[in-house]
């Protein structure tokens, strides 16, 4: 059967098309909802791509692209206007099942180009493995472009221009042998791509620790198998029409989509949560390190390339959040340099002290100690207290820490800058510079005295 001039009377489904187009809103927000934010995260993955060019993030970006391209040309609204430009009725469906056929060989791809976690470097599970994974992902990528030619074949010989069915194409031409060939492929290609990407991230996911980038692997391999509800519901839908028998249609129209739309939501955010994390981690990282900055740009103006940012401009910022971060934490350390000769050796200890009593662990007393040391540096240097001769100078923790766990160092130095702890402890080191400089002005004084009087007679001498 090369064609039917009217499918409707022979499968006696009726037809979405002859509806209300207010049965058709709901597919159309969803579908094109979906779609778009599915392009944003896309976007985003293609830019993170052009700033560190890796196989692994090219492959990420086109298996999120390729389906969100198939979720807006589903949409009722969408797929009849491809119709009308085309002049071929439910050409949109090829058009929808051949994006879902690009995830599914993108999936198909990063299921055999991740490498296994323990052999990944700071957790990078967008990079490609080793040269010798690749003669297994071309020949799956040759396999999926045969049998989606062979897809395209059979779409075009079932000729199932009439009626057009955005909604209901998979039970309206079931009956047409060539097109339920066509349907068939299609699903068991998905749902192979599935299973292969979910139990992969799986994997990963067990060799990964706690965080963002753990919940969004795991996050990936749920919407997988969430999405094979899609395929068995539709199997069971056409195999019914195909057989003659009605009343499965709701199937394919209602359960199969919303399997599908919840699967995507979940691997289009388990591709972006990870991002989306770091995101907000660099820019609560800059705006967290403000103050720190504001104090060091303060005692040296010359240690920032351009003046403060004004209170907007911090609270907007949302482009080259790494670069300015990493920028913000080199002028900090420029800063904590610049203000060494002025730090006193009562910091440490009363610091310590502090943190001691508080019970605050390495890192968190590391902190304190610099965040006391930083203040009351810049107190003194303001009061115009001379700076300490390099071999007095005091050396303060961090300075030597890992670039990985510089940031994370500086964070817990702005965290404690103005912490109440901290304003004990410069309260604490200011009351030892006074008590100090006292004790060098009583030693200073008696030493005059003393010289004084073996210079000249005693008091006694002179009264005799």
């Amino acid at each position: 059967m090369s064609g039917i001039s009217d499918i409707s009377q022979l499968s006696g489904i009726p037809q979405l098309s002859d509806m209300p187009a207010l049965s058709e809103a709901p597919f159309n927000v969803v579908y094109l909802g979906i779609g778009v934010v599915s392009w944003v995260v896309a976007a985003l993955k293609i830019r993170a791509w052009r700033r560190d060019p890796s196989k692994g993030l090219l492959v990420v970006f086109f298996s999120i692209a390729s389906p969100a391209t198939a979720f807006v040309l589903a949409s009722p609204l969408v797929y009849r206007l491809v119709d009308r430009i085309s002049g071929r009725g439910n050409l949109a469906t090829l058009l929808v099942y051949l994006g879902i056929m690009g995830f599914s060989a993108a999936a198909v791809v990063l299921a055999r180009m991740w490498t296994p976690p323990q052999d990944r470097v700071d957790a990078r599970v967008w990079d490609g493995a080793a040269v010798e994974s690749w003669r297994p992902v071309r020949l799956r990528l040759t396999v999926f472009a045969l049998l989606v030619t062979a897809m395209t074949v059979l779409f075009f010989a079932g000729g199932a221009t009439h009626p057009r069915t955005p909604l209901t194409f998979d039970t309206t031409f079931a009956p047409v042998p060539a097109i339920a060939a066509f349907l068939v492929l299609y699903q068991c290609l998905f749902a192979f791509a599935l299973i292969d990407i979910g139990r992969v991230c799986l994997r990963h996911a067990a060799g990964l620790p706690e965080g963002p980038l753990r919940r969004g692997i795991r996050q990936l391999a749920l919407g997988s198998f969430t999405a094979c509800g899609y395929g068995a519901c539709k199997l069971t839908a056409i195999g019914a029409a195909a057989a003659g028998y009605t009343g499965t249609e709701w199937l394919s129209t209602a359960l199969g989509p919303a399997f599908a739309a919840l699967g995507a939501i979940l691997i289009t955010t388990g591709f972006g949560g990870p991002a989306l994390a770091a995101f907000v981690r660099r820019r609560r990282d800059y705006q967290a390190l403000r103050p720190l900055w504001d104090l060091v740009y303060r005692a040296d103006r010359r240690l920032a390339l351009e003046a403060p940012p004004s209170a907007w401009t911090e609270r907007l910022a949302v482009r080259d959040l790494e670069w300015r971060t990493a920028r913000r934490g080199l002028e900090i350390r420029d800063g904590q340099l610049t203000l060494r000769p002025w730090v006193t050796p009562a910091v440490v200890p009363v610091a310590t002290g502090i943190a001691g009593r508080e019970g605050l662990d390495e890192a968190d007393r590391a902190a304190l100690i610099v965040a006391t040391g930083l203040r009351s540096s810049v107190e003194f240097l303001h009061a115009g207290a001379p700076p300490r001769p390099r071999e007095d100078q005091v050396p303060l923790p961090g300075l030597d820490t890992e670039p990985v766990e510089e940031r994370a160092h500086l964070v817990r130095v702005a965290h404690l800058l103005y912490a109440p702890l901290t304003g004990e402890a410069v309260a604490g080191v200011r009351e030892a510079a006074a008590d100090a400089a006292a004790d060098a002005d009583v030693t200073a004084d008696g030493t005059a005295d003393g010289t004084e009087d073996m210079d000249g007679e005693t008091g006694g001498e002179r009264g005799a």
